[in-house]
């Protein structure tokens, strides 16, 4: 396996993977108290501005603010119950009694109360509110003035801005305006669970605001009672005129009565309906029992009719009761037998025998003579009981012709009897709640009475300069912190470690602090600070350990080190990485591969005349190229003259060939400081070609969006390995903010220094 393929690729580099200095680096460690307070303290100049600014203006207001007094008066207000009443006795029902009192909260504090208020009270103006309270004096009046003068002057300003002519003075007297400015200081604070309610009324003077806070009350309580008093009148007024009109309904109504009585023949029209029920009743019972007789009679009849036709009429039960019959079958039978006795010893012609057969022919005669009367007897009642029955059922249907139509003339008069008991009973109803209406019109009850009169107030409930001063506090503190994460959110440049391993997705290498201003850029020969020492140490032993994916333990390794856009500091990285991989024993060729804008030999102090561009065009050799510099192990390859074509120098086979042989030279490191990857197409050209690229962001220079554009683009030419390197990161005005990095070399060097 060779060298190149043992470097770590790009993707797999999850955050918190890559090491840093030799340790594995917590790319994403969430949010943390510590990260908040360290953005506060990062910010803390102009947080600090602002709650100041916020406190001293609170507290300037509420010094310059008139001192309001606030009096209150203590009502009762009782719920009025709703009745509903009858004749005889009143019925009473539940009500909510919420809407009543809501009802009574809002007239408390409605504008026609407010104008009677203020019309008893003679006030003309808003002035007049506040009485004769004195304004603020010292520095509350000063800071009123300049509020006044500078809103004048802002007015002023607008106006001619706009071309507007200066407003009117509106009238002092103006009604609507002073009844809002009535409303705004009226408050109505209902004290829970009782019918108490307490009346407010602000103002600058505290006697006018019991004054008036008092007027209020008496003017509520006074016009409940003159509207009860004006209903009561309003209903009375309504009773009389409904009172008239109902007495001449009833009077109408028993004038229609008596005319229909008089009409129908009706004077005595129930004692008749009741004498006609009952007589219906009686023929109705009668017509039963007849119908009855008849039935059973016309029975004996048919059985009668049943014995003649079988020639025995003897043997009708109803004939043999008859005792005449009786006596005569009995006497037959005698004869009977007096003539069995006689026909034993005498002949037909014994004189003895001769006359009992004329007994016996006569007592035939005269039974069959008595069972045809009998037989007819029995005919005559059945004929008498059908005579009955028919006689009784036409009485009884008359009877119903007279019964109905007797109910058709009670029906309407029914009817009318009902409109007339109606319409007394409204009668009597209207007159009951008259005489219950004068009654409340002359007691002057009222359901609302004022408690307690308004005492006048000894402390203004308003400026609090106390509440004003946690006001304050609370707010500037809000605006500061909120100001601080603001800057925060709305600085979304690359700033921190996390920024490169969470956003980026790339491995951190490390971070170089910024240095002050010389004359010339920093490098490691010149003395520098020695945390800018100490932080190009770190990132070179970064990229020699083999787990960073570009050192190794032997062979060449060729490094890209580009930026995003210029000015990231990405020439002054290359040369004080090479000099710090030359100081640590390495064999380092640094080229300049920005053949636009070349600045390798600024730093280094080389001659340009001869470089890159050269050895590319085949104007010079390798090694015509390459200069030595102060460092012994450290050589460098100049740009040299800027060509028309670069690049199409470096996409050539001649920059490969370079590579490749430089690979297999003498040298340990060749670091290539190519252009930014926003501006030109070099440095993704030269990706490829390269053990690994090292991307430099200037800390709180390189937005987000550009930095991501940058690496997505170098990523686009599939390089074996990439990392990021933090720059110019101000660890004196933000050592607090990276103390948690680790980065702490100023601090231990003058710990050191003073041991």
């Amino acid at each position: 396996m060779s060298e190149h393929d043992s470097l770590l690729p790009v993707a797999p580099h999850a955050p918190g993977s890559v090491p840093v200095g030799g340790v594995p680096y917590p790319a994403d460690r969430g949010a943390h108290l510590l990260d908040r307070l360290a953005l506060l303290y990062k910010y803390r100049h102009i947080a600090l501005t602002i709650f100041v600014i916020s406190f001293i203006a609170v507290m300037l207001n509420t010094y310059s603010t008139v001192p309001v007094y606030q009096a209150h008066a203590r009502l009762l207000i009782q719920d009025e119950r709703a009745a509903a009443k009858n004749l005889e006795e009143t019925y009473y029902y539940y009500e909510d009694p919420e809407p009543y009192f809501q009802t009574q909260y809002e007239i408390l504090k409605g504008r026609q109360l407010a104008d009677k208020v203020i019309s008893v009270l003679a006030l003309t103006n808003a002035a007049a509110l506040d009485g004769a309270a004195r304004p603020p004096t010292g520095i509350g009046a000063a800071v009123r003035q300049i509020r006044h003068a500078v809103h004048a002057d802002v007015n002023a300003f607008v106006n001619v801005v706009h071309h507007r002519p200066a407003p009117a003075a509106a009238p002092a007297d103006d009604r609507a305006g002073l009844i809002d400015a009535f409303l705004s200081r009226v408050s109505v604070v209902p004290i829970p669970r009782s019918h108490l309610v307490d009346v407010y009324f602000s103002s600058a003077d505290p006697k006018r605001a019991a004054h008036i806070a008092d007027a209020l009350a008496e003017q509520y309580v006074q016009q409940n009672l003159d509207f009860r008093l004006q209903t009561t009148d309003k209903t009375l007024q309504w009773l009389e005129t409904e009172l008239a009109k109902q007495q001449a309904r009833v009077e109408a109504d028993d004038r229609a009565m008596a005319n229909y009585r008089e009409q129908q023949d009706a004077l005595s029209l129930e004692d008749r309906q009741n004498i006609v029920v009952s007589r219906l009743n009686q023929l109705n019972d009668a017509v039963t029992k007849a119908r009855t007789v008849l039935i059973q009679k016309q029975a004996v009849y048919e059985q009668v009719q049943q014995a003649l036709q079988a020639g025995n009429p003897q043997a009708i039960p109803q004939v043999l009761q008859d005792s005449y019959v009786q006596n005569l079958m009995t006497q037959l039978a005698d004869l009977q037998r007096q003539k069995t006795q006689l026909s034993e010893r005498y002949g037909d012609k014994y004189p003895a025998m001769i006359k009992v057969n004329a007994s016996i022919a006569d007592a035939r005669r005269q039974l069959d003579a008595a069972t045809t009367k009998a037989v007819e007897a029995i005919h005559n009642d059945y004929q008498s009981a059908l005579s009955e029955e028919q006689r009784l059922q036409a009485i009884l249907d008359q009877q119903k012709g007279q019964a109905a139509t007797l109910n058709r003339k009670g029906i309407d008069y029914s009817a009318l009897q009902r409109n007339a008991d109606s319409d007394r009973q409204v009668l009597q109803t209207l007159l009951s709640r008259e005489k219950e209406m004068r009654v409340a019109a002359n007691s002057g009850a009222n359901n609302v009475r004022l408690l307690d009169h308004a005492e006048t107030p000894d402390s203004p409930v308003s400026p609090d300069p106390r509440r004003a001063a946690g006001v304050g506090l609370l707010l500037g503190l809000a605006l500061g912190v909120g100001a601080a994460f603001g800057l925060d959110y709305l600085n979304d440049t690359i700033k921190t470690p996390e920024d490169i391993t969470g956003r980026l997705a790339l491995p951190f290498l490390g971070l170089v602090p910024a240095v002050g201003r010389r004359r010339g850029a920093p490098l490691l020969t010149a003395s520098p600070p020695h945390e800018f020492g100490e932080a190009f140490r770190a990132l070179r032993t970064s990229l020699v350990l083999p787990a960073a994916g570009f050192g190794g333990p032997s062979g060449c390794r060729t490094l890209l080190i580009t930026s995003a856009q210029p000015l990231e500091g990405k020439t002054t990285t290359a040369c004080n990485l090479a000099l710090a991989l030359a100081l640590g024993g390495a064999r380092v060729l640094v080229i300049d591969a920005d053949l636009r804008r070349p600045g390798l030999h600024r730093m280094l102090q080389l001659s340009n005349a001869r470089g890159l561009a050269d050895v590319l065009a085949g104007g010079s050799a390798i090694r015509d190229a390459i200069q030595s510099t102060a460092e012994p192990n450290l050589v460098a390859m100049t740009a040299g003259a800027p060509p028309s074509n670069p690049s199409e120098l470096l996409a050539s086979d001649r920059m490969q060939q370079l590579l490749a042989s430089l690979a297999h030279g003498p040298f340990d490191w060749v670091l290539l400081d190519a252009p930014p990857v926003l501006a030109v197409t070099d440095a993704v050209i030269l990706a490829p070609l390269v053990s690994g690229v090292a991307f430099v962001f200037g800390s709180e220079m390189t937005r987000r969006r550009t930095a991501s554009r940058a690496v997505q683009t170098i990523l686009a030419a599939d390089p074996r390995a990439m990392g990021g390197i933090l720059n110019r990161v101000d660890l004196g005005r933000n050592r607090y903010y990276y103390s948690r990095y680790g980065y702490t070399y100023s601090s231990y060097y003058t710990e050191a220094a003073a041991i």
